[in-house]
């Protein structure tokens, strides 16, 4: 049996019409019902983050997280997810919107960095 017809016997539930577009339509919703923000809660933190990069102040990548978590309590009380998203959400974020951008930012050179502390923590 090749993949997509064993795709296609394996994948579709009771209910669920024997068609490859059933099957399509019915792995979209279920992926849909499994993501951790609604579609409009994640449209509204991609706006949020490209307004906060506009005025220069960039979200970093580790905060994420937690704004997505802080929209969802915006839910009711049964529908709240207990912790913020994993990691893997962030990366997945991310290749869902391409308009954001990461930006590697560099360690400070040591030879710079006494020079700037130095005098202050002597102070």
């Amino acid at each position: 049996m090749d993949k997509a017809s064993r795709a296609l016997v394996e994948g579709v539930p009771p209910g669920v019409p024997f068609s490859f577009r059933a099957l399509a339509d019915h792995r979209e919703q279920k992926a849909q019902d499994q993501q951790y923000l609604t579609p409009w809660e994640e449209e509204a933190l991609v706006k949020f983050i490209l307004q906060m990069s506009n005025f220069g102040y960039p979200i970093r990548i580790k905060f994420i997280p937690a704004l997505a978590h802080r929209l969802t309590l915006q839910r009711p009380r049964s529908a709240r997810p207990r912790k913020p998203p994993h990691l893997n959400w962030t990366r997945a974020f991310r290749k869902r919107h391409p308009i954001l951008e990461a930006r590697i930012v560099g360690a400070l050179d040591w030879n710079r960095h006494e020079k700037n502390i130095y005098p202050k923590s002597e102070h």
